[in-house]
């Protein structure tokens, strides 16, 4: 692609690359430029303009935006219109943005003008929410770095939406506790996500109350908010899972607000022991894992792990211990 200023008498069928005003208006930049441009242009007083003229194996930005934004969306991901040589990836539905990461590196490494940008891998989107948007920098890139970009690109964007449909809720309690305190945010969380509270059970926190309550709930999904805080892989409320013939694959999270949160299953149902800080709305530990768990996809011990970088999220004001120390 060529660059730079011409005389307006070689300026036609260039692209405009700053914008200009003339005495009818303002000329866009992008535009490719016409005799009626031209015109304008020396109306405002003009001898040259700043230019881009793609080479013949060169493609238009628009045109270039397009192919690779087919080439990278995978089910559930649909395209906006190109314009100005971006085009965005978005959400048909609620669900969770599964990325091939290197797939990705390989594609912004071709070509510095040939761009994608995501949210993070294994996002929850909500519908019409953005998972990506490609962006050609320049006029037009040669249709060469397009190909291979586009080779590297084939469905590495897909969005995976919920499999289950139901959850049911158990909430233990004690004399002056919680309650049912924060079953609207839990109940809120599942609504975004296509799902829906089947039933809520309130008992004693107390192993064999759990393990019943556990035993008669129908959802797909169980959920557990304790009283108090579940301190040990053989608390209260893993103990009631175990006691009801599930089991614990994980306890613990590198997320902060979330660490105490428990994983599990009873039979072929997930189980997901809530921290109490999913009483309130604000994102937490367990919102990484309720999505990925309500869209099928697989949550293994070292998933979890693997969290706690970029886990630190943001401060809950309510929260009763402060995790910076006071100045002394």
């Amino acid at each position: 692609m060529k660059f730079g200023a011409v005389p307006l008498d070689q300026a036609v069928g260039g692209i405009l690359a700053h914008s200009v005003s003339t005495p009818d208006g303002r000329l866009r930049k992008g535009v490719t430029l016409t005799e009626d441009h031209i015109a304008q242009l020396r109306a405002a007083g003009l001898t040259d303009v700043v230019t881009a003229r793609p080479d013949p194996t060169d493609l238009h930005e628009d045109a270039a935006a397009k192919i690779l934004a087919q080439a990278l969306a995978g089910q559930g991901v649909r395209l906006s219109t190109p314009f100005t040589g971006r085009v965005n990836l978005i959400a048909d539905a609620p669900g969770v943005a599964v990325l091939d990461v290197q797939a990705l590196h390989a594609v912004n490494a071709i070509h510095p003008m040939i761009t994608v940008a995501t949210v993070p891998n294994l996002h929850q989107m909500r519908p019409k929410g953005m998972i990506a948007t490609i962006k050609i920098i320049s006029y037009a890139v040669p249709q060469s770095d397009l190909s291979a970009a586009v080779e590297a690109a084939q469905g590495a964007i897909r969005l995976a939406t919920p499999r289950l449909r139901t959850a049911s809720l158990i909430v233990s309690d004690t004399a002056g506790g919680a309650g049912l305190k924060g079953q609207d945010a839990i109940a809120a969380r599942l609504e975004a996500l296509d799902m829906v509270l089947e039933d809520v059970q309130r008992v004693a926190h107390d192993t064999a109350e759990i393990a019943a309550a556990l035993a008669r709930a129908t959802g797909d999904l169980l959920l557990i908010l304790t009283a108090t805080a579940t301190s040990d892989e053989n608390d209260t409320a893993p103990a009631a899972l175990r006691a009801a013939g599930g089991i614990v694959t994980r306890f613990g999270m590198p997320v902060d607000p979330g660490n105490l949160l428990f994983l599990g299953g009873l039979g072929a149902r997930p189980v997901i022991g809530l921290p109490g800080c999913a009483r309130a709305p604000a994102l937490n530990g367990a919102d990484w894992v309720l999505s990925r768990i309500a869209c099928g996809l697989d949550i293994t011990s070292a998933d979890i792990a693997g969290m706690g970088v970029g886990g630190l999220l943001k401060e809950i004001p309510t929260r009763p211990m402060p995790r910076r120390a006071k100045p002394a």
